[in-house]
This record gives structure tokens, sequence and C-alpha cells, in this order.
């Protein structure tokens, strides 16, 4: 495996490798907000979350990596994240899957987690690139990735077919090796204010 597959730790954020185990703390935190209703995203209802994580365990035997988001200031599960796409030979992956319950946003939980993700890779993993995937349609992902420092790569038209059998047209950022010193600046000073 190319990236190591072991917890992640800020000053507000712990990723901790998703279990079975948090199964339950998981449901509660997808049901603060229910952002499962949002047509565009990916978001698992809360009686599917065993199969939500059983199925990232799955993903790990091919070296992607699903995290459970601990907020440190409460020492609750928020959310998940995880390293997919993962591309050894290449030394890239995607990070997504990132949903948080209501109470994490507006929280400095979304920056210091990508800011830990990135780093890990870049710093740890030396990797070339690193990718975001979302819904065209799903402005506020897009806002948050941008926000990030990652740049628009392009529009993959007709890429998914949505659980409702919609077509998703998906927007593709990435942020490259040489952009990380910047990009890093960016995180840690959000973080500071």
């Amino acid at each position: 495996m190319w990236i190591k597959n072991q917890p992640l730790e800020g000053t507000y954020v712990q990723l901790v490798p998703i279990d079975l185990q948090h199964c339950e703390a998981l449901k509660q935190a997808v049901r603060d907000g229910e952002h499962w209703r949002l047509w565009y995203a990916n978001v698992p209802h809360p009686d599917d979350m065993g199969k939500y994580v059983t199925d990232a365990l799955e993903q790990a035997k091919q070296g992607n990596i699903a995290y459970v988001v601990v907020d440190k200031r409460t020492n609750i599960i928020v959310g998940t994240t995880r390293y997919y796409e993962v591309d050894k030979n290449n030394k890239r992956a995607a990070i997504g899957y990132t949903w948080y319950a209501d109470s994490a946003r507006r929280s400095p939980v979304n920056t210091e987690t990508k800011l830990l993700l990135l780093k890990n890779l870049f710093e740890q993993h030396n990797a070339i690139a690193i990718e975001f995937k979302t819904h065209f349609l799903n402005h506020r992902s897009r806002t948050a990735i941008e926000r990030l420092g990652a740049k628009l790569d392009g529009v993959l038209r007709a890429h998914k077919i949505m659980k409702d059998g919609s077509l998703r047209d998906t927007a593709v950022y990435s942020v490259i090796a040489s952009e990380w010193p910047a990009v890093r600046n960016n995180l840690e000073y959000k973080l500071a204010s």
C-alpha cells in the first residue's frame, strides 16, 4: 500500500480509519442536517450506514482509506472523508466522500481535515497531484473546494448515473505538488484566523 492506513491528528480534528464500530456514531452525525436528502450529494441514509462502512472497508483492500472525522472539541464523530482512486504508480489520489453533521459546518473541521489529508499525501507520500470531484451543481461543495486553493481542471459531462437515475456532470479540481506550499499556507492562515 502506498498510503499508510493510520490516524491523522491536528488541533481541532482527529481522522481515525473507519471501522464497523463507528456505525452508530455516523448515524447520529448524518441525522444532524439530513444531507442524504440532497439529490446531488452522495451522503448515506442512516439505515444504509452499515453498508456504507462495509463498502469503505472493502475498498481499503485496494488502497483506499476512509476516515471518521472526530471533532476534538467535543470528542464526537461529526462525519467522514476518504482517499479514493489511489494510484501508487502515478503518485496521485482523490479526496472525497466527505460529509459532515451540520454542527461541524462553519467551524475549523473541514479546513483542518483537508490540511491533514493533503499534508499527509504531499509531505509523507510525495504525491504529484490530488484530485477533488463533485457534482457540477453542488455549489456549496465547489465553493469549499475552491476555497482550499484547488483549481478547476474541467467538467466530465454525463459522467455518473445518480441514484435517482439522473446523469451527473462532475467538476474535477486538483492541487499539484508545486502548488502545495501556497495551498498549505492558505489553509494554515485560515485555521489561525
